[in-house]
């Protein structure tokens, strides 16, 4: 039996659609949610372990690492999906908004991944952990200061983690730009959104399948950034 792959904030989206995948290549999937949803139902019903956790809190994360070592021995990868998003414009307490974006893109992948690293050394195969960042996490954003901060925080991680851990456990980033929008965009934001790149699509959660399924398989990849944002880099300006 192969060991598990285990993602976090997999109830929808991204993380949904990378668990989903998975499952149907026939990886044993352990999956983490905050918020129960009927996506998580399908997911135990297609043979996924679901462990309710909550990242706002030290204790939450200590809890989800002996949650995860109580239902396997070993992991193949770890896929760091989670994510909560929040600007200075939606909030003025900057302290707590500072504060909670590094907790949960920083200070949870670091925990866990200190906890759970034995779990990703036990076998002779080459193990993963992938970091979800975002694109801004190189250029920084002048609307979401404190996001971009702890993705940029989270890729640090991997370059540190790449270097620990190397030559058991291959550690990568994927930063993605827009993949998908949400319910209640408006047209002209869309519009707006789509001309930043040069692909001028919405991708869907399938580029970042895509690009997990690349790492998985990539033998000689570490400490690296897979962009994933339709040449959003080469219009930046």
């Amino acid at each position: 039996m192969p060991s598990p792959v285990l993602i976090t904030g997999a109830s929808q989206r991204v993380g949904l659609a990378i668990a989903e995948n998975l499952l149907t290549n026939n990886y044993p999937v352990i999956v983490t949610y905050r918020t129960h949803k009927a996506s998580i139902e399908r997911l135990e019903k297609a043979g996924a372990v679901a462990i309710c956790a909550d990242f706002s809190t030290d204790d939450g994360i200590l809890r989800c690492i002996e949650a995860v070592k109580s239902h396997t021995t070993s992991l193949r990868a770890v896929i760091h999906n989670a994510s909560s998003w929040n600007s200075e414009k939606h909030s003025k307490d900057y302290a707590a908004l500072f504060d909670a974006m590094m907790q949960i893109h920083a200070k949870a992948p670091y925990l866990m991944n200190m906890g759970l690293k034995s779990l990703l050394t036990t076998t002779e195969e080459k193990t993963d952990i992938i970091h979800i960042t975002d694109f801004v996490q190189d250029i920084g954003s002048e609307k979401h200061l404190a996001y971009a901060a702890s993705k940029a925080a989270l890729h640090n991680l991997t370059l540190s983690f790449a270097q620990m851990l190397a030559p058991d456990v291959k550690v990568n980033t994927i930063a993605p730009a827009l993949l998908m929008f949400n319910e209640g965009d408006d047209e002209a934001y869309k519009q707006k959104a789509l001309a930043k790149s040069l692909m001028q699509s919405e991708p869907g959660a399938q580029a970042a399948v895509d690009a997990v399924n690349y790492l998985l398989n990539a033998s000689y990849v570490t400490g690296e950034t897979l962009q994933v944002n339709g040449g959003r880099h080469l219009k930046f300006n």
